[in-house]
């Protein structure tokens, strides 16, 4: 990919002139030229999944792990609307932020201009958020550390700059530290009560922390004060995560009647897509990513789902064919584990091999992003249940519900302790999953599971079977199972 060279010469620390403006990662630390090594690794993997054919996946993921065993690789994966749900954050970049143009050349052109114009502390806290939205597109965590580098010299030239704070906002919450987020949202906000950044991340941050009544507040908020786009999004989250779809559709519907560049279109559209996924209505979702990749052909959200909405839907070769081609372009956790189960799914000559190589990659992916600063608990316990070491899976789990009680970090606890024999503990985070209303089939298919396992047949074929009705393609082998476990619980 584009983004996957390196610029080698570093920022002078004397008088903050660039020799190029990309800085290198300066440490004395043992582990730095490790991390070096396996961000390009992760570079390389990318690069090569745009010449390869897709048959040639299953080298690159082993290629990858094989390069990365230097390092400590924790074991672990990322899963989205599968067996295990998404540890993902509402509190990404919206793609809209680089709504110019392609963000490789949109960084370029602020580096150039940063070479001429040292001091524009507006400049480098641009290019921070360029590399925050970077890492999380591109499957680069590497860019998190140059992210934070160029962001604290933003606010070295502009103490508490608004443009500084909510960038280090922005990456805080991709870094999962949804804590830090928040108090710099509320820094920002303390000096521009109508910051848009700012009142978003702050709804961001307060989901992310599971503080539910208090996100709801700060949407309302937010609509009063900045609305758009950025809040419109926020806000129908915040009502899904509370089981009011229709509400979120209709936001989300609003602010896509308001978006005109093609990066919001791509990203309202895409967002539509994946609430009527969520709810099993595979036509509409197909033709909301219709509507996102008619805008943006690229962008990755869209023809994930579209991948998923077409497995789901029973085309599976156009599911995997699709997956195929997102990992080729972007090794990203959720889209390599997708893949893996639709190649477990199939069940074809070599396909077991190949999902192990999927799977294999996401460890690898992991650890590096842990090694630039990730919280990847959350990650570890949700896929390590599934596809690794049972007992890792739990101590992480454990480890987030200590950080924040969100609806998702409850499920993958209780999915962690389930899986180690614990299910009378697993009952009552299972039950707390799912208390919003917030309709997601894998959280019921993880209740009903628990149920059966703590022998209440009664709610566990219930919780079973509306996991089935609200989308019944909800996970290419979590969904192979529920039907399994209900035709066994009714005999």
């Amino acid at each position: 990919m584009s983004g996957s060279t390196t610029d080698s010469a570093a920022e002078s620390e004397h008088d903050g002139s660039p020799e190029t403006v990309e800085p290198s990662i300066r440490t004395d630390e043992p582990s730095a030229h490790a991390d070096e090594e396996k961000a390009a690794a992760v570079r390389r993997v990318s690069e090569a999944g745009r010449r390869w054919r897709a048959a040639q996946l299953a080298g690159c993921a082993a290629l990858l792990a094989v390069a990365m065993t230097g390092g400590s690789i924790a074991f672990g994966a990322l899963r989205d609307g599968g067996t295990a749900t998404v540890a993902s954050s509402s509190a990404a970049v919206s793609p809209g932020l680089m709504a110019s143009g392609d963000l490789d050349a949109s960084i370029k052109a602020m580096q150039a201009h940063l070479r001429s114009q040292p001091k524009d502390f507006g400049g480098w806290a641009g290019l921070g958020l360029a590399y925050v939205e970077q890492a999380r597109t591109k499957g680069d965590p590497s860019r998190y550390r140059q992210a934070e580098q160029v962001l604290k010299k933003s606010l070295q030239l502009s103490a508490d700059n608004e443009q500084g704070l909510t960038g280090l906002a922005a990456l805080a919450a991709a870094r999962h530290d949804f804590k830090d987020a928040l108090a710099y949202a509320d820094r920002t906000l303390k000096q521009n009560p109508y910051s848009e950044r700012a009142l978003s991340s702050r709804i961001d941050a307060l989901v992310e922390l599971g503080r539910y009544d208090e996100a709801s507040k700060a949407a309302d908020l937010a609509d009063e004060r900045r609305p758009g786009i950025p809040v419109f999004t926020r806000y129908a989250y915040v009502h899904e995560l509370r089981g009011d779809v229709r509400t979120a559709r209709g936001v989300l519907e609003q602010a896509l009647s308001t978006a005109t560049t093609p990066g919001d279109i791509a990203y309202v559209a895409g967002a539509l897509g994946q609430l009527a996924w969520n709810q099993g209505d595979y036509d509409t979702a197909l033709t909301d990513y219709a509507r996102a990749l008619a805008a943006d052909d690229t962008y990755l959200p869209a023809l994930e789902g579209r991948a998923r909405a077409q497995a789901a839907s029973g085309d599976r070769a156009a599911a995997i064919k699709g997956m195929e081609n997102v990992v080729a372009r972007y090794p990203l956790p959720g889209p390599l584990v997708e893949l893996g189960e639709l190649y477990e799914d199939r069940g074809a000559d070599g396909d077991r091999a190949k999902a192990k190589d999927q799977y294999t990659l996401v460890d690898a992916w992991i650890a590096l992003a842990r090694a630039n600063g990730v919280n990847a608990d959350l990650d570890t316990a949700l896929a390590a249940a599934d596809h690794g070491d049972k007992a890792s899976a739990l101590k992480a789990a454990r480890a987030e519900w200590a950080r924040r009680h969100t609806v998702h970090t409850a499920d993958a606890l209780a999915w962690a302790l389930h899986v180690n024999g614990h299910d009378k503990e697993a009952l009552a985070y299972t039950r707390q999953a799912t208390a919003t209303g917030y309709r997601n089939a894998s959280f019921l298919y993880h209740r009903g599971i628990i149920e059966l396992a703590t022998g209440d047949r009664k709610e566990g074929r219930s919780h079973l079977t509306s996991a089935l009705k609200l989308n019944p393609g909800f996970s290419p082998l979590g969904a192979r199972e529920a039907r399994k476990a209900l035709k066994e619980a009714s005999k």
